[in-house]
């Protein structure tokens, strides 16, 4: 079922080595996803419509949801599930606030003041899968950062069912959350609208969100018009695990990520030889319960690697080459491992952590880099809803100070007219203390 790697004590492993091939964006789905951003931007709503009719199979008339979808959609929801909401909603707030930074401010002895400006983007849109899926803790972990941050507008699109609804459990997340702009409208289409606007959808900002290969497509494309969040590809889970982990929970958190989808990557890095045999055994045995067993077997066929390691610090070597979406630690110590780890979106300590606490009540954003871009990519925060702006102010005794630096540096780049910026401005200031007959005040 997974795909067997050994190590040898000093060979090394390559992330080519590990993760599926052909991962990308293809270039037949960027072709398809252009010609949807060419159709929206020449027809606006009558091409989110007819796109809407063609590809979800659904007849939207009015784009926008209205309040009373809304009402009945929260009202339609099971009071268990409202409670559940409000419970992760007050954990992703409370995380994300710890995020957030203030503008600030310095001045030096000679009076230069510097500083920078933190602003929340004035408008963003989030994308929440639909049609056949339902993802109301998606709406949370995109919508609640922006809030945080002091977005003034959030406007939310989702795929609409073939009916033309949108999932209550979507609309109640909405709800929980405080976004009441939202659009049925979801694929390439939905980003174009977002990112240049139509009669009805207002453009904005920036873009977050993941959805499926077209929407990853869109956004690479529309990159540059507006902000993007990241191109999200498969979920992906990485378990470092000893001989002290449960097989049992090894292989329902390997499950876990891969029922989201058949492309779903799935490392099982262990210095165990025989945990992988009874990883196995623990998911077939797990799989006759599964309502999702096909996806899952396809996902971990197809995508699955089991890694046998001669320690634990080759483990934790291979963990940071692939950098993996989630990674759990389900070994003896795993503190003492946390401070080696260098690459990954997530990390999960201990067998009593398994990764969906951080899809769902954590607090933590489970918007995170995959495809081994946690390499140089984080989660989403609150830092992607705000623009910093530096703040600089001279007095004429700072520019005395750095003035000649800057002209040093200037003509050593052959640019006169930014020495001539600094030099014109100090000789004016000599030549009025000199007409003033006083000091000079800092001297050259």
């Amino acid at each position: 079922m997974l795909r067997r790697i050994v190590i040898e004590r000093g060979r090394r492993v390559s992330a080519a080595d590990l993760r599926p091939a052909g991962t990308g964006i293809d270039a037949e789905v960027l072709g398809v996803a252009q010609r949807i951003i060419d159709e929206v931007r020449a027809r606006g709503d009558a091409a989110l419509r007819e796109l809407t009719q063609q590809l979800d199979h659904a007849a939207v008339e009015d784009l926008r949801v209205s309040e009373a979808e809304i009402e009945a959609a929260v009202a339609s929801v099971d009071e268990r599930l409202r409670r559940a909401l409000s419970e992760a909603a007050w954990a992703i707030e409370d995380f994300h606030r710890r995020q957030v930074q203030q503008s600030w401010f310095t001045t030096g002895e000679n009076g230069v003041v510097l500083g920078q400006m933190v602003t929340p983007l004035r408008r963003v849109g989030i994308y929440v899968p639909g049609g056949r899926a339902r993802y109301p803790s998606s709406v949370l972990m995109n919508a609640i950062p922006a809030i945080v941050a002091g977005v003034e507008e959030i406007a939310m699109v989702v795929p609409p069912a073939p009916d033309g609804t949108v999932d209550p459990h979507t609309l109640a997340a909405a709800a929980e959350a405080g976004v009441m702009e939202i659009y049925k409208v979801g694929g390439a289409q939905a980003i174009a609208a977002l990112a240049y606007g139509t009669e009805t959808i207002p453009r904005v900002d920036k873009i977050t969100g993941p959805g499926n290969a077209y929407v990853t497509a869109a956004k690479k494309l529309v990159m540059g018009e507006v902000g993007i969040d990241m191109l999200a590809g498969p979920s992906e889970v990485l378990i470092v695990a000893d001989e002290t982990a449960e097989p049992l929970l090894v292989a329902i958190d390997l499950m876990a990520q891969a029922e989201h989808d058949p492309r779903a990557a799935t490392f099982l890095v262990t210095t165990d030889p025989e945990l992988p045999d009874a990883v196995e055994e623990a998911i077939r045995g797990l799989l006759e319960d599964s309502p999702r067993a096909d996806v899952i077997t396809r996902a971990l066929e197809d995508n699955g690697v089991a890694v046998v390691c001669p320690d634990i610090d080759v483990a934790l070597e291979v963990a940071n080459e692939v950098a993996p979406e989630h990674l759990e630690l389900q070994v003896d110590s795993p503190f003492e491992l946390l401070g080696r780890v260098r690459n990954a979106g997530a990390v999960f300590l201990g067998p009593w952590t398994p990764e969906s606490v951080g899809d769902y009540v954590a607090g933590p954003n489970h918007v995170l880099p995959t495809g081994g871009t946690a390499r140089f990519s984080s989660p989403l925060s609150v830092d992607d809803f705000v623009k910093k702006t530096s703040v600089i102010s001279y007095t004429l005794e700072g520019l005395y100070a750095d003035g000649a630096a800057v002209m040093e540096i200037a003509s050593a780049e052959g640019l006169a007219a930014h020495a001539g910026a600094v030099g014109l401005r100090l000789a004016l200031a000599e030549h009025f203390f000199e007409d003033e007959g006083g000091d000079e005040g800092g001297g050259s």
